[in-house]
């Protein structure tokens, strides 16, 4: 059973393996047309240097029109461990370290910031940003909580901002052509998608009271969290099992298979959300796995942590079944199959192209910096995307059914599940 577990606990590596033969590939390819003018480039400061932070730090750098201005982690081992990365990639160019990221956003000359923190940070930090004229490129999920999601919209369009959320695999090539199949009608009117992603949190071990390192600066790396005692586990790679700071494999993996749902139906109307899933075993709280029913107005959604019964789903460890009244599609990051009057194909000839292909997640950031023309991934998309990944999270936590009215964006009749739409930062903690 050990064994068992483990082999379903959540490979990032493998994640971003993966997404690298799509999305994350086409990044490097503006670096072969050479470099940029020094008065084109957009001046960049990675905030979060973790392993998604050292992606961010890498695919940028190979950007010709990107320069990398500064560097920001509270842990001062990432921080010398990035910078040595980025001398090897541009020896001899020297940048700014800091382990406040207030620092960076006092600065006139940086034009954007990434952000790969914890999921308990992005909102506060982003929204700083805005505030401080700084366009920001930042890592799923996009907030912690619902409320933190519409913070960071009001000062996006209150400060004339431009966001990307990093969700990699939307600019991937399969995910557009999904989305004008399903736009095409080939399938007809889907009236239920099934979604899922297999693994399981990990069991972590109570270690009992820890010494905090000297290199790391605990207390910001909690900033708006409630306060504990320093513990490895509750720390960097294992934070997202802890609902304080994230909300496990369902909060990781969400946007990146909804996304395809979200492309290409946008569903409106959700009126009743219902959890199902099991506490972890050890010291996490996020959940061990989940299942939620989502019901909109005229579409089921159902996420599941085993794949659903149909055919194809067994071999993908993530995606996507839609079902239509004259057919089904089944897509994962990579491939897709189109199932109509019982023929399967991987494609239909006849529906044109209509999606712009993307130039790279990270090229089509820079380049919305530049026109000033919101990006694939925007906030106004992605705040959509990402409140359905919170509402099931509370109906977890609750353990019950929740009712919820779409047009106020909150519970009917129920304080209790509507205050866990927002969490109120730590003392000393907001920011904003």
């Amino acid at each position: 059973m050990e064994n068992q577990e483990k082999s379903k606990h959540i490979d990032r590596r493998d994640f971003i393996k993966s997404a690298g033969r799509g999305a994350l590939g086409l990044t490097l390819l503006p670096y072969l047309y050479g470099k940029a003018a020094a008065s084109d480039r957009i001046r960049i400061a990675h905030i979060g240097l973790g392993g998604m932070g050292n992606s961010h730090m890498r695919w940028f750098a190979n950007l010709p029109e990107v320069e990398t201005a500064a560097l920001c982690d509270v842990d001062e081992l990432h921080l010398g461990e990035t910078n040595e990365r980025l001398a090897k990639i541009h020896p001899g160019r020297k940048v700014d370290t800091y382990g406040d990221f207030r620092r960076i956003l006092d600065r006139k000359d940086i034009d954007a910031v990434t952000i790969a923190t914890p999921d308990h940070w992005h909102a506060q930090i982003a929204t700083l940003a805005f505030q401080a004229g700084k366009d920001v490129y930042g890592e799923k999920p996009l907030s912690h909580n619902v409320r933190e999601g519409n913070m960071m919209l009001k000062n996006l369009n209150k400060y004339e901002r431009v966001f990307q959320m990093g969700n990699q695999i939307h600019a991937g090539d399969n995910f557009h052509r999904v989305v004008e199949i399903i736009k095409s009608g080939a399938i007809g009117k889907v009236s239920t998608v099934r979604l899922w992603k297999t693994g399981h949190s990990p069991e972590l071990r109570p270690a009992g009271a820890q010494v905090i390192p000297k290199t790391l600066n605990w207390d910001m790396w909690l900033g708006p969290a409630p306060y504990t005692d320093y513990m490895a586990e509750k720390c960097h790679g294992t934070f997202r099992y802890f609902l304080d700071y994230s909300g496990g494999v369902y909060a990781d993996f969400w946007c990146h298979i909804a996304d395809v749902v979200y492309s290409s139906i946008m569903p409106k109307g959700l009126k009743r959300v219902i959890a199902r899933g099991e506490s972890p075993t050890g010291m996490g709280d996020a959940p061990k796995w989940l299942d939620v029913d989502y019901e909109f107005d005229d579409l089921k959604i159902f996420w599941t942590t085993v794949p659903p019964n149909v055919p194809g789903a067994a071999q993908r460890g993530i995606g996507a079944y839609f079902e239509g009244d004259k057919g089904t599609l089944i897509c994962d990051y990579d491939s897709r199959e189109i199932t109509i009057n019982g023929q399967t194909v991987t494609d239909i000839s006849e529906i044109p192209q209509t999606n712009p292909r993307s130039p790279g997640h990270q090229q089509n950031f820079v380049d919305a910096v530049k026109s000033r023309v919101q990006p694939e991934s925007n906030l106004a998309y992605t705040r959509e995307l990402t409140l359905p990944m919170h509402l099931g999270l509370i109906s977890y936590r609750l353990k019950r059914e929740l009712n919820w009215n779409a047009d106020k964006e909150k519970f009917a009749g129920d304080n209790e599940a509507n205050k866990l739409l927002s969490c109120k930062p730590r003392k000393g903690w907001d920011l904003t």
